[in-house]
């Protein structure tokens, strides 16, 4: 009920919050009113990109181009004419597709004492919470977020599609699906459980296939449990993401998940097994456990934050860069950008791509691509997203420097534009 309560109020404050950004009027209507629902906001107009250097997000580049952009979408390249554009002048930078960030918690923030919010914090503080998260997320560069799995991501995602509130494109899982390590739960109340996510909404279902690293990432899932999740979120046309550590993620990949997520302590081999089954693989080497390193004042205490499982987070580090390391060097291994991003890290989410190029062997182009057409493909989107070419959505950013050289110029995000939309502008030239 409490999970409920937050849920209403949440779509109520963000209601509030993007209702304000757009001007329009807050408030009850008279008993028996007939009120009109408010409107998605109009296709922004023309708006023509200038740029010396792009990269497509497949790992070709485009020399001096002209980009326009009609109705939230990418028109033409190399445009003729656009004498009616608004024009932004991003010679001098890299131009690349806005990057897709397949894993992080949204709802995970600090609260008003700077510590992790917990289910005390009120409604109207989490919704505020959770829309900076996705604030920052975006002025970072990312510009579609993953984000699994709580109830409370729902509102933001749909007042963020229907009301433009400034924030990246947003699937979310919804509640996770937790294994219990036992045989208890039947195939049939599984398959169940995927169903009631469909029906709440959810984008992709979340499993937990083994408990936490910090308490001993121990299997909780079989592989026909496994089975039955993934397969009844594919035959509902949903994907699956799985949380795996050891042999759990070979398991999950044979039982025909989607995504595998962290990977810790899984073997060589298993981990070529797994990319064998065409599941997208994610490992995380630059931000997550770092962020709880620098952050662990404001976590521990809290649920399983505490200071043995700080320290064997960090004792494990040199055991993710190695899986990383696996990963990428495996045969057709589908290696996708996922920073599993928390209270403390969001806005900075290509700190995991830089981790990826400096203790993966990794080359930039790989790292980039990871995050542009790569998990384009890993959230079912590969024909909208992550990519430079008319049609494809107008999802954009632009850097100080070369990525595809110096992967560390994904730090300096000096433009940000979403559905045509421009929510960052630092350079010196432009509108």
């Amino acid at each position: 009920m409490r999970r409920l309560a937050n849920a209403v109020a949440l779509s109520l404050a963000l209601g509030a919050l993007s209702a304000g950004a757009v001007g329009v009027a807050v408030g009850a209507a008279p008993a028996g009113a007939q009120v009109t629902p408010v409107p998605p906001p109009s296709p922004p107009g023309a708006v023509l990109l200038l740029t010396d250097h792009a990269l497509d997000g497949r790992g070709g580049s485009l020399g001096a181009t002209r980009v326009l952009i009609l109705d939230g979408k990418i028109a033409s390249i190399d445009a003729a004419n656009g004498a009616a554009a608004r024009v932004v002048d991003l010679r001098g930078y890299t131009l690349l597709p806005g990057l897709i960030d397949t894993h992080v918690h949204l709802d995970s923030h600090f609260d008003r004492a700077g510590r992790i919010a917990t289910e005390k914090e009120s409604a109207a503080d989490q919704a505020l919470g959770i829309a900076l998260a996705a604030w920052e997320t975006l002025r970072g560069g990312v510009t579609t977020a993953q984000t699994v799995g709580d109830p409370s991501e729902r509102p933001v995602r749909d007042i963020v599609r229907d009301h433009g509130l400034p924030a990246p494109r947003i699937l979310t899982s919804l509640a996770p699906i937790v294994g219990r390590g036992d045989a208890t739960p039947s195939l049939d109340s599984l398959r169940a459980l995927v169903r009631a996510r469909k029906a709440d909404g959810a984008d992709l279902v979340k499993i937990f296939a083994s408990t936490s690293q910090r308490v001993g990432a121990r299997p909780t899932l079989t592989f026909a449990q496994l089975a039955a999740l993934c397969g009844e979120a594919k035959r509902l046309g949903l994907r699956s993401m799985v949380h795996a550590y050891r042999a759990q993620v070979e398991v999950a990949a044979r039982a025909g998940c989607t995504q595998i997520e962290h990977m810790t302590y899984a073997t060589r081999d298993e981990i070529a097994a797994a990319a064998s089954y065409g599941a997208f693989l994610s490992p995380q080497v630059g931000l997550v456990v770092q962020n709880y390193i620098a952050n662990q004042g404001r976590y521990l205490g809290v649920g399983n934050y505490t200071p043995q499982g700080m320290k064997t987070m960090l004792d494990d580090l040199p055991r993710d860069f190695e899986v990383c390391r696996y990963a990428a060097e495996a045969r057709g291994a589908n290696v996708v950008f996922s920073t599993d991003a928390t209270a403390g890290a969001h806005g900075r989410n290509v700190e995991e791509l830089i981790g990826r190029v400096e203790h993966c062997g990794m080359s930039p182009t790989q790292a980039l691509i990871s995050a542009n057409s790569m998990a384009a493909s890993a959230i079912g989107m590969g024909d909208r997203l992550g990519f430079i070419a008319p049609g494809y959505e107008a999802d954009l950013i632009a850097v100080d420097g070369d990525p595809a050289t110096d992967i560390t110029a994904l730090r300096r995000v000096v433009f940000v534009m979403k559905g045509g939309v421009v929510y960052r502008w630092e350079g010196a030239r432009g509108p």
